[in-house]
């Protein structure tokens, strides 16, 4: 969530227009396959245990740390936890440090409090939103980042990454993982057994999901447990139908969310959230199924899985993955389509913080910000770097290549997050502000006016007016 730091795109219509081509042409066409990955899943060149200095074959030069131990907070879990640990890993045998994972609970400001409150802090701390960066440091909790981690992000990020890692001008934030989130995901029997194509406009998707309903599969699968699925929902369809101007305002409450914008946006999401059997359990199901589930239950069940299609990032692969479906034959993916003049495209991030100023945390942010460090994960599938020194080569499979090559080829030019850009009682906390008034306009998509009301009560109250 949150900050003045939108990746601004310092630019214009235009601009916004070419990254949308870049994403849409280059990350998806739909016939991709998916390529064997490298079956190394280690980490690659680790050279001698706790050696220190630039290790053979590496690009990134770390201090011997025998003896020193760490803490890293994360609210990843699962695969996507478990890969992770496999970059710390390697961060342990090329320095000697040791690293513990410590799972987060979101809100992670909320979970951090606690732990200072308790005079135990992680080292570093994973964070999803701009927004809870700047809040680390008006808090006091976050310490800057040394000359090395600077230098690293410096040669290997581009302005705009590096600049949502800033607070005040000074560089706070190493954006480790990104997020391609305008993206959805298809079952090809399904697609193929209604003769369905991939569409590229709203009123196609539209046309879409009702080929995919009279086949006998409800059209979309909504993980509507986790209300930053809804949020990103409507942030896609608000940036290509509002435009990227807007959608800055917006974020930075510099409109209301009762502006006519707003509501043509709600309007707009009710043509599929209020649409009758269009999403998996109707709303009340919808409600009680958590993302990875949304995506699992969209490539099971052979003919007839609960849902033809699910909506979110990249990451969607991690969750594909424990399924028997295979990313680029039997799960696809197409570029969120346009809902206006161009079609949306809205990243997202963590960003590795340090907590507690030290020689190992300095260098553990600094190995993060290193294209050796997002290669060992980017092997692993379902992750997707920032970092533009990353050979693509090393990504498991076609449709992730394409979707890393376009977010690189994009540059500066997209739109972060917004909810992640808010303050985070707003838009990133469960039961609450924007997570909240969504799921319920989800159960209730007919009350528009109420839904943008209680956005605006909620984004006033939290921006301070």
């Amino acid at each position: 969530m949150r900050t003045s730091s939108t990746i601004r795109t310092r630019g214009t219509v235009k601009r916004t227009t070419r990254a949308a081509a870049a994403l849409a042409a280059g990350a998806l066409a739909l016939s991709l396959t998916a390529c064997g990955g490298d079956d190394d899943n280690g980490s690659g060149d680790s050279g001698d245990k706790g050696g220190g200095g630039k290790q053979p074959g590496a690009s990134v030069t770390l201090p011997k740390l025998d003896g020193e131990s760490l803490s890293v907070a994360a609210v990843w879990t699962g695969t996507e936890q478990k890969n992770f640990k496999q970059v710390l890993t390697e961060f342990e045998k090329r320095t000697g440090a040791k690293v513990t994972f410590v799972p987060a609970q979101d809100p992670i400001i909320n979970f951090l409090g606690s732990k200072i409150a308790g005079g135990a802090p992680p080292d570093v701390a994973m964070l999803p939103q701009p927004g809870a960066i700047k809040q680390a440091v008006d808090k006091g909790w976050a310490k800057p980042l040394g000359a090395e981690a600077t230098k690293e992000l410096g040669e290997n990020y581009s302005p705009g990454w590096q600049d949502i890692g800033k607070v005040g001008g000074k560089q706070y934030g190493v954006y480790y993982k990104a997020a391609n989130k305008s993206l959805i995901w298809y079952n090809a029997k399904v697609f193929e057994n209604a003769g369905a194509a991939e569409p590229k406009t709203w009123d196609e998707l539209l046309n879409t999901a009702q080929m995919v309903y009279d086949s006998g599969v409800t059209p979309f699968s909504v993980g509507g447990a986790d209300g930053w699925t809804l949020t990103d929902w409507f942030e896609n369809v608000y940036l290509s139908q509002a435009g990227p101007e807007k959608y800055d305002q917006l974020a930075k409450h510099e409109i209301k969310w009762t502006d006519p914008s707003v509501k043509q946006a709600l309007t707009t999401l009710a043509e599929i959230w209020g649409k009758k059997d269009f999403v998996a359990g109707g709303a009340s199901g919808a409600l009680q199924t958590e993302f990875p589930a949304s995506v699992t239950q969209t490539f099971t069940g052979g003919d007839q899985p609960k849902a033809g299609m699910v909506y979110e990032g990249d990451f969607a692969q991690v969750n594909i993955g424990e399924t028997k479906a295979e990313v680029g034959t039997d799960a696809k993916v197409f570029p969120f389509p346009a809902v206006g003049d161009t079609a949306p495209v809205v990243s997202g991030g963590d960003a590795a913080v340090i907590l507690k100023d030290s020689k190992a945390a300095q260098a553990l942010a600094t190995w993060l910000a290193s294209p050796d460090a997002a290669a060992i994960q980017a092997k692993l599938g379902g992750f997707l770097s920032p970092n533009k020194s990353v050979d693509t080569s090393v990504y498991p499979n076609e449709v992730q290549k394409k979707i890393a090559e376009a977010l690189l080829a994009a540059g500066d030019d997209f739109r972060f997050d917004m909810s992640d850009q808010a303050p985070q009682a707003f838009g990133g906390t469960p039961g609450k502000g924007e997570w909240k008034t969504l799921q319920d306009f989800l159960k209730n998509p007919k009350d528009v006016a109420g839904a943008q009301a209680k956005l605006e009560a909620d984004a006033a109250a939290a921006y301070g007016g």
